[in-house]
């Protein structure tokens, strides 16, 4: 079994695991108490917090362990929120944030503040001028990854950095994807990890908060982690990550090469191999062991169920998967194909023949689903036909169902003719106007329909 998913999570380092056992031992005791096991718990505790630190580029004073990324995420935010409240209510983040980034600034709106999206381009990063226009005189935070989770692509982050310090605005970085290969470049004020991404294991995450940066712990606090962060600390579990953080980033320079020419590879293999595909991210400032790319005319949970039984654990941002009905929020913004979406991150040590394997299963999964949907050769059903347009009733039908259905009656109209798509599937909005580009044809736009919505394509080409 090949496993293609760290971006979700990576499997325990083995120095994770060494560190983990061996610091169960010793690591038992309150680090804040002053006899013997309580020091030698400290001593623990202390040298993972520098280890980590240095890792991070900050000092050791600046860094929090927190019970999970999400976790620092949310406290992070909440606490520079509040620190700042005189500045103003007005918070930034991206379009194309990790959802822990989104859940906290929804709530944040829900409390009466203010929230701005800025959007991102089609390769998934942010302009650094469109962020820093969307800065005001009240925000009082702005939020960045530094490299998107879904798709790989590198953020500006020491530009938007810049842009922040001009303001006078502090910027929070997420930084769970790309602490493995390296710190974060720029002038960030807060920043935020999470272990199990880097191969420590998981319930550890790192909240950085530079000093000068106001900042107000919110909830119940305690004298732990600078009270950013109550509780006991789970000092093996935190020996471990910062063991494995360190150990990770020595091997970073070589897998980093490795594996950015193994994902480069699939970049340009897998358009030669499956036909109607669409990769997406920007191909060069992107993370190295990361890439993603959609399938017209696939179900994106058939597509993964497939691959799992060829011997492939991958991930996708479709909205034909079983955990969702909408597409993902990352690709909605990049404005790409959604449908038979699959992420494919590499672990260290990823074997270049598991990557040919991979390509060598892929094109025939990929047609063999494609055939049981019937796609797209067989007369639609359920549409009308007028002169000059047909109305395709996809109604009630998912991804990637209306693109299918498009793609079989688009030659029965003549050239200038209109299909309209009649679809209730949230999918729809994004994956028609990414088949039009894709092969060709001209999207119209949409129109509003007694149920759902209607979307209009224009045939261009023969």
């Amino acid at each position: 079994m090949s496993y293609f998913d760290v971006a979700s999570s990576a499997p325990l380092h083995p120095v994770a695991r060494q560190a983990l056992q061996a610091s169960l031992d010793e690591g038992w005791a309150d680090p804040s108490r002053l006899y013997r096991e309580g020091r030698r718990a400290r001593l623990l505790l202390d040298a993972a917090r520098e280890a980590a630190a240095e890792a991070v580029g900050c000092r050791p004073d600046e860094l929090a362990f927190t019970s999970s990324g999400t976790r620092a995420v949310h406290a992070g935010i909440a606490g520079a929120l509040a620190g700042r409240h005189r500045a103003g209510r007005h918070l930034v983040v991206s379009a194309v944030e990790h959802s822990s980034v989104l859940h906290s600034a929804e709530v944040h709106r829900r409390e009466g503040g203010t929230v701005s999206e800025v959007p991102v381009l089609r390769s998934g990063a942010v302009s650094p001028d469109a962020y820093a226009a969307t800065l005001r005189s009240d925000t009082a935070l702005a939020c960045l990854q530094s490299a998107n989770h879904e798709v790989g692509t590198e953020q500006p982050v020491a530009a938007v950095a810049e842009a922040c310090r001009e303001a006078g605005v502090p910027l929070l970085v997420d930084a769970a994807q790309s602490l493995a290969w390296g710190p974060v470049a720029g002038g960030w004020s807060l920043l935020t990890g999470s272990a199990h991404k880097w191969g420590g294991p998981a319930g550890v995450g790192l909240l950085v908060v530079r000093k000068g940066v106001r900042y107000a712990p919110q909830g119940p606090v305690d004298e732990r982690e600078s009270g950013r962060s109550p509780g006991f600390e789970n000092i093996p579990a935190v020996v471990a990550a910062a063991a494995s953080l360190r150990a990770v980033r020595a091997e970073a320079a070589a897998e980093s090469a490795r594996l950015r020419e193994l994902t480069d590879r699939i970049r340009a293999r897998v358009p030669e191999l499956v036909p109607d595909v669409e990769v997406v991210g920007d191909p060069v400032d992107r993370l190295p062991h990361l890439l993603t790319f959609s399938c017209l005319y696939v179900d994106g949970e058939t597509l993964l169920h497939e691959l799992d039984r060829a011997g492939f654990s991958v991930s996708s941002g479709s909205s034909c998967t079983s955990s969702t009905l909408t597409p993902s929020h990352v690709l909605k913004a990049m404005g790409v194909l959604s449908e038979g979406n699959v992420r494919v991150s590499l672990p260290v040590g990823t074997p270049a023949e598991d990557v040919d394997r991979f390509l060598a299963v892929l094109p025939g999964t990929v047609a063999a689903v494609r055939e049981k949907l019937g796609a797209p050769s067989a007369t639609a059903s359920a549409v009308t036909a007028g002169r000059d347009s047909i109305l395709v009733d996809a109604l009630g039908k998912r991804c990637p169902i209306p693109v299918i259905e498009l793609a079989k009656v688009i030659t029965d109209v003549p050239l200038g003719g209109t299909v309209r798509v009649l679809s209730d599937d949230e999918a729809a909005r994004l994956d028609i106007p990414a088949w039009c580009e894709m092969r060709g044809q001209e999207y119209v736009g949409e129109e509003p329909a007694d149920r759902g919505t209607a979307y209009v394509v224009r045939r261009v080409l023969r």
